[in-house]
């Protein structure tokens, strides 16, 4: 019997998972003994669309649909908690599994925080991520820096360094540090994140330490749970999933590379702050940045912290209708809101038509609220500072006396 905090390598005895996945198949072959046990009523997955560059959820019930899921998509950028939330009720009349990122794991926490869903009812496999690189750069570089016609290609990892590709008449590989000096390489989010290992998730799996016969061939998992534990020893009791003990040198390999990608990210996080600047000059960038915003409103819809039954941003008290340029009243509202819980994910700047960097300015703010108060989102249960209400209970404690709009006075004053 597995326990919380147990290694181990693992790969499916399942022939048609493993002609398809990569590693072994053991995130496969977990949902597929869930599906099958009853263990969760419902898998949320990702596969391809149209292409490779196309990353499409779907909802998988029965189990042999889910060897078209097997794989990765490194040039898919979806989170997918607040699907979750906005389409299956918050998981609180369904059992949900669901394969997440380290950014997936940390918002799944935040929304349940706010009892915007019951993890009780998700179970979580994660995977490790190096990061992941937009779909739109992806094509883009392809062309420019490998040669290759991005139509071509039919295959992509990131591994030992590389953004790998195989396209038809062969493959290549460069150097992720060489592609992201030229521009290129992983969503800027990506760089600076520092949650490469979920261990959120119920179980943590990757390949960072498959070492020897098993390299290529296994997953590496850490039991991250007791509720892993048992998705765990029942996939193996039924014979759809083997394991054994990692090798030692693996052990040691993996928690090498996470430093080594920590590291990475913090100096992402260094040079990334430091071009803003600080105080006033980093004010000034900011302003002048979100200046061509048209609010489209599509970084509130993506935002997996933003869940506001009436968005404060609609109130033309603070925002005034219609106007262009938006009033930056508009982004101090969503740093006031978001920032002291923002976990990285980059959807805001991924989906802004205007190429605000927004994801810039919302993780710098909350690195400098975390400085102050000393919270990290996503990582535990602990509330963030700015959370201690639930907000239907809070505006109708409000309009008891007399408004909800708790700042009407400051922008029209009454009449002495």
């Amino acid at each position: 019997m597995t326990k919380k905090g147990d290694l181990l390598y693992a790969w499916t005895t399942d022939a048609g998972i493993r002609e398809k996945a990569e590693l072994g198949g053991a995130v496969t072959a977990l949902w597929k003994y869930a599906l099958a046990s009853k263990t969760v009523d419902a898998v949320l997955a990702v596969t391809k669309g149209v292409d490779l560059y196309d990353a499409k959820p779907v909802i998988i019930t029965d189990p042999d649909d889910l060897a078209k899921t097997a794989g990765s998509l490194h040039c898919g950028t979806l989170l997918l908690p607040k699907l979750i939330k906005k389409y299956l009720g918050g998981s609180k009349h369904t059992r949900i599994g669901v394969t997440v990122k380290g950014c997936d794991a940390m918002a799944f926490y935040e929304l349940a925080k706010r009892r915007q869903l019951d993890l009780d009812r998700i179970i979580m496999i994660g995977v490790n991520c190096g990061g992941s690189v937009n779909p739109v750069t992806a094509r883009t570089m392809i062309a420019e820096k490998y040669g290759i016609d991005p139509n071509t290609v039919y295959r992509e990892e990131i591994d030992k360094g590389q953004f790998i590709i195989g396209y038809t008449g062969g493959h290549k590989g460069i150097s992720v540090d060489e592609l992201e000096e030229a521009g290129f390489g992983r969503r800027p989010n990506c760089r600076r994140c520092t949650m490469k290992i979920p261990r959120q998730a119920d179980l943590a799996c990757g390949n960072w330490g498959v070492i020897g016969s098993r390299a290529g061939k296994a997953t590496f998992v850490e039991v991250c749970s007791e509720k892993g534990a048992a998705l765990l020893d029942g996939a193996v009791k039924t014979g759809i999933l083997a394991t054994e003990a990692p090798d030692p040198k693996g052990i040691g390999i993996r928690a090498k590379i996470e430093d080594a990608m920590l590291r990475l990210g913090q100096m992402w996080r260094r040079r990334d702050f430091e071009g803003l600047g600080e105080g006033r000059d980093r004010l000034q960038v900011i302003m002048k940045e979100t200046s061509r915003c048209i609010k489209c409103y599509q970084c509130i819809s993506q935002c997996p912290i933003c869940y506001c039954v009436d968005c404060s941003t609609k109130n033309p008290v603070y925002v005034p209708p219609g106007e262009l340029p938006v009033s930056f009243m508009f982004h101090l509202i969503r740093f006031a809101h978001i920032a002291d819980s923002c976990v990285n994910c980059g959807q805001c700047e991924d989906v802004c038509p205007m190429e605000i960097p927004n994801s810039l300015f919302m993780h710098a703010q909350h690195v400098e609220l975390e400085k102050m108060f000393g919270y990290v989102p996503g990582v535990d249960r602990e509330l963030p500072p700015h959370a201690f209400v639930e907000e239907r209970a809070e505006r109708a404690r409000l309009a008891n006396t007399g408004s909800d709009m708790i700042y009407e006075n400051v922008f029209n004053p009454l009449p002495r």
